[in-house]
Formats: C-alpha cells, structure tokens, sequence
C-alpha cells in the first residue's frame, strides 16, 4: 500500500497508540505548500522561497515549502517564515548507506519536515511506517501522501501530522477532481483523527481552486505546475495568500 502524511510533531500517545505530536507545530492552517519538485533547483529554488517568505510574513500564513536535498540548508538560511521541507528521506541511522539520505542530515540543514511517499517516489507500507520513526526521532514533521479512501484512512490511523489527499490521476494536470473527492477524504482523515491537518492540492492552479478545497474543509493547499509554470510568480502567489488570509479571518 502506498500512502503520504506530514507529522511536524514530537512523541506522544492517542488511543494506546504511540505517535508523532508537536507542542507547537510548524504550521497552522489555513496554509500554503509551495512544492517546486525538480522543476527548479539552486538560484531559481531560492528566488522563489524568497518571494514566498515576503508574502507569508505580510500575509501571516504559515507555508511549507519544499526544495532539493542540496537546497534545504540554503532555504533554510536565507528565509523565516517557511516551514523548510525535504521531498524525501530514507529510514537509515548513521552509518552505511551510501547514495541514501539520512533523517539526522535534513535537520541539521535547516529542515523541519519532509514529505514522504508522493506518487513520484511511492514506498512500501513498512519501509513508510519505518520513515515515519526515523523522521520523529530526529523531530522532523512526516508529509505523507495517500490516494485512495481506503489509502487515506489507513494513514490516518498512522498518526501523521499532516496528509495530503489527492487522486493520481489530477496530479500536475491543472484539472481538479469534479467529483466529492475532495470532502470526502478530508472527512475519512479527520473522522480517523480531527488533529490531523489535511492539505487538497491535486490539480490546483490558482486561488479559485484554493478558495473551493478550503470551502470543503481543507486546511492548506498550492501546488507545483500552477506556481513554476506561471509567469509570475509573485502575482499568482499573492493571490493564493490573499485568499488563504480571506479564509482565516472569516472565521468565527
């Protein structure tokens, strides 16, 4: 089974269950992700974190952004108000493991979380419950991707801080689900557990898209393609807080 959550949280135990739990975690929502995968690296990564960190320090929104491995120290140094992000690590402790990445490596960089099995990078159930530990031990927030209900429900169950919900199919395809996949899945993971934050990402282009998964009970979203590929990135960002802001002060 292949699934996908967030745990910026420490050790603690719900429902018998030892699991990850921040005193304070590293983002409330409503929240942006900024998720450039390898569509930027080196100077364009960091132009683009730079942006994002003026705009959520004017918007107070909390983002997690993600960069290469080679980038986090880099993010981590020049901003302040994101939640730096690894795209992956492995469950490896000090030692062999060459070509690996090691969990005690991101947090000296400057990460606080990592987001793990994405559909671009999938891993097996135990190698992803194995991460997980890893990533608790050395206080990194756990991003945990899931598809399926049934894939949704099952990471929920495994404590994680954060999920992202999102079909496979709508990944990078500028296209949202038209269905109820979006109140559906975020329902299953809070039933599981209501502290879990649960980003609906899939498919989003632009703050419409924002403004509709928040409406369904969404705590954050963003993307990829719909950020990069832009030709202004500053523009589309601001839109995207400037609706994430609408949203919080909105509530009661």
């Amino acid at each position: 089974m292949h699934i996908f959550s967030i745990s910026c949280k420490f050790l603690h135990t719900w429902k018998g269950r030892t699991m990850s739990a921040a005193t304070t975690p590293p983002v409330t929502g409503p929240f942006l992700i900024v998720n450039p995968k390898a569509h930027l690296g080196g100077a364009e990564t960091l132009r683009l974190a730079l942006i994002t960190d003026e705009l959520a320090a004017r918007f107070d929104v909390d983002v997690l952004f993600t960069a290469q491995h080679v980038d986090l120290r880099m993010i981590a140094e020049r901003t302040g108000r994101l939640c730096v992000t690894a795209q992956h690590m492995d469950p490896i402790a000090p030692g062999r493991g060459m070509g690996l990445i090691l969990p005690e490596s991101l947090a000296e960089a400057g990460a606080r979380a990592v987001v793990l099995n994405h559909a671009e990078h999938p891993l097996p159930l135990a190698v992803l419950d194995a991460t997980m530990e890893r990533a608790r031990q050395v206080g990194l927030a756990t991003v945990v991707c899931a598809d399926t209900d049934a894939q949704c429900r099952a990471v929920a169950a495994m404590g994680p801080d954060v999920m992202i919900c999102e079909p496979t199919a709508s990944i990078g395809t500028g296209r949202m689900d038209a269905g109820d996949y979006v109140e559906r899945t975020t329902r299953i993971v809070k039933d599981v557990d209501p502290g879990i934050l649960v980003i609906q990402a899939a498919g989003v282009t632009g703050a419409a898209d924002i403004a509709r998964v928040l409406d369904l009970g969404a705590d954050g979203s963003g993307g990829t393609s719909g950020i990069v590929k832009h030709p202004d990135w500053r523009r589309v960002l601001t839109e995207m807080f400037t609706v994430l802001a609408a949203h919080r002060d909105a509530r009661p």
